[in-house]
């Protein structure tokens, strides 16, 4: 029998480079997946339903909660974000890693419900790093880079929960530092 894949939880403040990061590590391993979650906000020109994200409204995505489809769900700035659980415990059973790229709140509401799954913080090097991280991807307006800060300092004090913590200073060297973590992990099972 396949072993049961790892579950693996990335998370940080918005614009710290998880997708950036999760790209790369799918890229070098043919058994590791990014769980695609749902959301309610607006598709950004570089998103793909489905592949990205499963854009919903508002409506449908509440169905969803009410019908526990979900493994987490949470609101960001205003918009809902989940992941469905069907399409990660099946991957799981498949014996494939799974990436869950999500926020805080969510990392958090998984590490209590999946205490097994391994949970990763990805840290900027300092706050301005993480400003001019937002700014540059052009895709918000000061006042929402605004409020991204503000949850990012918030987000930053609970990475002590975390199993590990990967500063993304040198983006070669973080996902270097992931890589081991999981083959680490994988020399556990």
């Amino acid at each position: 029998m396949k072993n049961k894949g790892i579950l693996y939880i990335l998370s940080g403040p918005s614009g710290v480079g998880k997708g950036t990061i999760c790209r790369q590590l799918v890229a070098k391993r043919s058994d590791l997946s990014v769980s695609v979650s749902a959301t309610t906000r607006a598709p950004r020109t570089e998103d793909t339903d489905g592949v990205t994200y499963f854009f919903k409204t508002k409506d449908e995505f509440e169905k969803m909660i009410s019908d526990d489809k979900f493994l987490e769900w949470a609101v960001y700035n205003g918009n809902y974000y989940g992941t469905p659980v069907d399409a990660v415990n099946e991957r799981l059973n498949k014996g494939e890693d799974v990436i869950l790229e999500i926020e805080v709140q969510g990392a958090l509401k998984v590490m209590e419900r999946c205490p097994n799954a391994v949970s990763i913080f990805i840290a900027p090097p300092d706050e301005d790093t993480l400003f001019l991280r937002l700014k540059n991807r052009g895709s918000e307006t000061d006042e929402q880079i605004k409020n991204r800060l503000y949850a990012a300092k918030d987000e930053l004090s609970k990475k002590d929960k975390y199993d590990f913590v990967v500063v993304n200073d040198d983006l070669s060297v973080a996902v270097c530092e992931i890589e081991n973590i999981m083959k680490n992990q994988k020399e556990k099972m």
